[in-house]
């Protein structure tokens, strides 16, 4: 592992346990040893991406990173466009809506507004969603560059429930499903008893760059609920892609 992954992958153990920790913690909880883990946090701490209480000796994460998101969207506003579709889409059909973009480590949720109900799907910020096992990843593969669907139906194609896809074909086959729709379905694939729907946000080159999603607890949903939320999915994807770029990022006008 290199320097900078090692670094970063600290930054991620700060970002998703409790807001601060100890370096013996971070040390074991990495798999590295103490003078290591001091220097990465040294080196952090002087970009600004974490700090170190003064009293407590404990480290948590810095304003840095906040600056560097600004940055990032200040370019590519992907989520300051995106949060108030999916606040629109989640009053709308008062279940868990999620917003994922896609990097080179995968389709990662960056947005979250949970159901008000007792009775709720809940996904954490920062998840990378398997692509096959997904409505997000289906609905992303539908509308992905080529290399990179070629590149996921290869496989391997891990099992995270008895509903997961496990076969090229059938994957293929739902893939072609969700293009020809405009949106996914995705029943108990990744977490049993949730169903969900998703749809592509689209590039302005025509590809997908990411994925909003409706995920619900699967007795709460009938067969009505799926079709009314795929359309609803599919309009706030249109609504984000057209923000973002325009009328012209729209499926089905450049395809893989």
């Amino acid at each position: 592992m290199s320097t900078v992954a090692k670094a970063i992958s600290l930054l991620e153990m700060l970002g998703s346990g409790a807001p601060e920790a100890a370096l013996a913690d971070l040390a074991k909880a990495a798999g590295f040893d103490k003078a290591t883990t001091r220097r990465l946090l040294v080196s952090l701490i002087a970009q600004g991406l974490v700090d170190q209480d003064e009293t407590t000796r404990l480290y948590r994460l810095g304003a840095g990173l906040t600056r560097l998101a600004l940055m990032r969207d200040a370019q590519f506003p992907f989520l300051r466009v995106a949060v108030p579709v999916v606040e629109q889409l989640a009053a709308e059909t008062g279940e868990t809506v999620h917003l994922s973009e896609y990097s080179k480590r995968g389709l990662i949720t960056v947005q979250v507004i949970e159901s008000a109900k007792a009775n709720r799907v809940s996904v954490r910020l920062g998840e990378v969603l398997p692509m096959h096992a997904t409505a997000s990843g289906i609905a992303f593969l539908a509308f992905a560059e080529e290399r990179i669907r070629e590149g996921i139906v290869a496989g391997p194609l891990p099992a995270f429930t008895r509903f997961t896809i496990g076969d090229v074909q059938t994957l293929a086959d739902r893939i072609a499903a969700a293009r020809a729709r405009g949106h996914s379905t995705g029943s108990q694939g990744y977490e049993e008893g949730v169903l969900s729907v998703a749809a592509p946000i689209l590039g302005a080159d025509g590809f997908a760059i990411g994925t909003i999603a409706v995920a619900a607890p699967q007795v709460r949903i009938r067969k009505g609920d799926i079709e009314r939320h795929g359309a609803s999915v599919a309009a706030a994807a249109r609504d984000i892609t057209e923000r973002l770029f325009g009328p012209n990022g729209v499926p089905g006008r450049k395809r893989a």
